[in-house]
């Protein structure tokens, strides 16, 4: 159930909203966690009995570890994660594993063999990594397991991170979880609102008409596409990918406030970094702090003592990061693009880029950004590097596309948005724009605001059949 879709923005929210506020505190949890298992069946009804098996397994481990001392406790921790990360291997890179292998058989001259296919459930990376996250908390003792399994579920299940994130480590909610009287506010129910509009715009008016022309670039034919083309299509889809996935993370991020629950921040400008190491302070956070706790940091993070240590571990964690968004090399690849680069800021490209100065610098990191989007797009590694090999090679064609007038402006639009924090005004008017604090006037002001929003964003839905979500892939 896409968040921009009219059954959850009529059906499925307002009911979950007036059962929540109306329900008493004691069986608020309860009735999370029972409209958080239908928004899951609703999508993938096969699978709502395996995430519940997940989550016993882990919620009775955890119980173990807390209540145990010495090597046998790391032993149960060792065990349960070995148990998430299998099953994660199984039902998302089975498929990758046995077709590689199919084709090294061709290549040695054998029969390829007829496996079966798996089919992927709608968000087991992000739940996945939500309950490895839980078993490390406790083991480090940063938080006592939760005596309920309820409360447990509502860590896992929460419908607005439960299928494409914010990643939220146990540590920064598990008080929550508990009591959040303190949070449920009408200014905070209000603030809620204003975000998930907000977010619901990013990823309407924005991301979906960057979408459907990228869509239809990568999707021509070799023949057909020119450098103008290619780039317009890698550009678009820079453009989509940020707007759709910061545009759900915002909604995300307001439902829960509407709840009473304070997610972390999941994106914070990043098109106008500097470098691709500071892109990734910017970029899905929660990913990149969750690699960086609980993968980076126990692989001994930067206190190593040679720098081979440390830029195997960089590019270690970011073939994980990559492999993690797909089973495909084409991710793989991705990851191992950004991990370059954060090894050669490391090396010299940090001390160029203060050199140059900030304009120049974010124009490269956004280049830089640009090519890695291209094999994150693209099927296979060939047609990267095909629509690569466009992009430079200054070739046209006699099939140019046609662009509307209303691409030219979501495109501009998309551009101020990205990059008008890099100027002091523009920081102004986002910090006005995501204020937690607004003055009468201003509650008033973005009620309008959000009124108009919601109201030009659903005529779009309604209108258009083309509404995708990059991120359920994942």
């Amino acid at each position: 159930m896409v968040f921009s879709s009219s059954l959850f923005l009529f059906y499925f929210l307002p009911t979950v909203l007036i059962s929540y506020y109306f329900a008493p505190k004691k069986i608020k949890n309860i009735v999370i966690v029972l409209f958080s298992l239908f928004f899951y069946a609703w999508g993938a009804p096969k699978y709502v009995f395996l995430v519940i098996a997940t989550m016993t397994i882990d919620f009775l481990f955890a119980k173990k570890i807390h209540s145990t001392t010495g090597i046998k406790k790391k032993w149960i921790l060792i065990t349960g994660l070995t148990i998430n990360i299998s099953l994660l291997l199984f039902f998302k890179y089975a498929n990758f594993f046995l077709e590689n292998l199919n084709e090294t058989l061709v290549l040695f001259g054998h029969q390829p063999k007829n496996f079966f296919k798996i089919a992927l459930p709608i968000g087991i990376s992000f739940f996945t990594f939500h309950e490895m996250s839980y078993l490390v908390d406790v083991y480090r003792n940063d938080k006592p397991p939760l005596k309920k399994f309820t409360d447990y579920a509502v860590y896992i299940l929460f419908f607005p991170q439960l299928v494409a994130g914010p990643i939220i480590r146990f540590n920064e909610i598990a008080d929550q979880i508990q009591n959040r009287s303190n949070n449920e506010t009408f200014d905070n129910r209000l603030i809620g609102f204003f975000r998930f509009i907000i977010g619901l715009s990013k990823k309407v008016l924005i991301a979906n008409v960057m979408g459907q022309q990228a869509d239809l670039i990568f999707s021509m034919s070799n023949s057909d596409l020119s450098t103008y083309t290619c780039w317009i299509g890698a550009i678009a889809y820079t453009f989509q990918i940020y707007f759709d996935f910061s545009g759900y993370s915002d909604m995300a991020i307001g439902i829960a406030r509407m709840m009473g629950f304070v997610f972390p921040e999941n994106f914070n400008n990043p098109y106008v970094s500097k470098s691709i190491t500071e892109f990734w302070s910017r970029w899905h956070m929660t990913l990149s702090r969750w690699m960086r706790d609980y993968l980076y940091i126990p692989l001994g993070g930067n206190r190593v003592y040679t720098k081979m240590r440390l830029y195997f571990n960089l590019s270690f964690v970011f073939l994980i990061s990559g492999f993690w968004h797909g089973a495909s090399w084409n991710f793989i690849v991705w990851g191992a693009f950004h991990g370059l680069f954060l090894i050669l800021d490391r090396l010299f490209l940090l001390k160029i880029f203060e050199k140059i100065g900030k304009l120049p610098s974010i124009l490269i990191t956004f280049f830089l950004t640009i090519i890695a989007w291209v094999f994150f797009r693209t099927e296979t590694i060939k047609q990267s590097i095909y629509f690569l090999k466009k992009m430079f090679v200054f070739h046209t064609t006699t099939k140019p596309i046609e662009l509307t007038t209303q691409f030219w402006g979501i495109m501009i639009f998309a551009i101020l948005f990205s990059f008008s924090t890099s100027i002091s005004i523009g920081q102004k008017i986002e910090s006005k724009l995501y204020s937690t604090n607004y003055s009468t006037k201003q509650f008033y002001l973005m009620s309008l605001i959000c009124m108009f929003l919601f109201i030009v964003s659903v005529g779009n839905i309604t209108s258009s059949g083309f509404n995708p979500f990059i991120y359920f892939r994942f």
